[in-house]
């Protein structure tokens, strides 16, 4: 059976890490489902680029996936963190034990309001990392802890996007995914 994952994106998303998310997944084969938060699907980047979603999240958010990746950028990440819908979604799946991630303002301000990095070790952008309730590893680019993934920003966004790949498909088909990239 195919992995998915669910990648919700809303007006102000970070560009780099949003396109790199959705294709570094794809690449590994992962049915990626791409979710506007809002009652449109184009929304518009952080830096102006055109966003379409394939479809609403209130159509989607009933489904299981094997991993939700939520892009930062502001005012993206606040956008997000201001969906109950998806914050619900979001609790489910970190209850279930599936993979939940986030990058750059992401998890300060999309994740940790909402109690999903209580008691986990995160990073995030360094203009945001304040509001994690545990900084011991936000100097790390990537970091795990339990079923949670967090990143530091657009710098990252190819090692996250391949750690998520890893998580949910495995170290070969990570690896397969990076050699042709010309990544390590």
């Amino acid at each position: 059976m195919n992995k998915t994952a669910l990648v919700p994106i809303a007006e102000g998303s970070e560009d780099i890490e949003t396109v790199t998310i959705i294709d570094v997944l794809r690449r590994a084969g992962v049915e990626v489902t791409v979710a506007s938060v809002h009652e449109e699907l184009t929304v518009t980047a952080s830096r102006r680029t055109r966003l379409v979603a394939d479809v609403l999240l209130q159509d989607c958010v009933d489904q299981d996936y094997d991993l939700i990746a939520l892009p930062g950028g502001m005012p993206g990440a606040k956008n997000l963190s201001e969906s109950p819908l998806l914050i619900d979604r979001l609790r489910k799946q970190r209850e279930s034990g599936f993979w939940y991630a986030a990058i750059c303002a992401a998890p300060a301000v999309a994740l940790a309001p909402h109690g999903l990095l209580d008691g986990m070790a995160a990073t995030g952008h360094a203009n945001f990392r304040e509001a994690l309730p545990d900084t011991s590893q936000v100097e790390q680019r990537v970091v795990v802890d339990g079923n949670c993934i967090t990143s530091q920003g657009p710098g990252s966004a190819i090692e996250f996007a391949l750690e998520l790949v890893a998580r949910v498909c495995g170290r070969d088909i990570r690896d397969k995914v990076a050699a042709p990239m010309m990544l390590p």
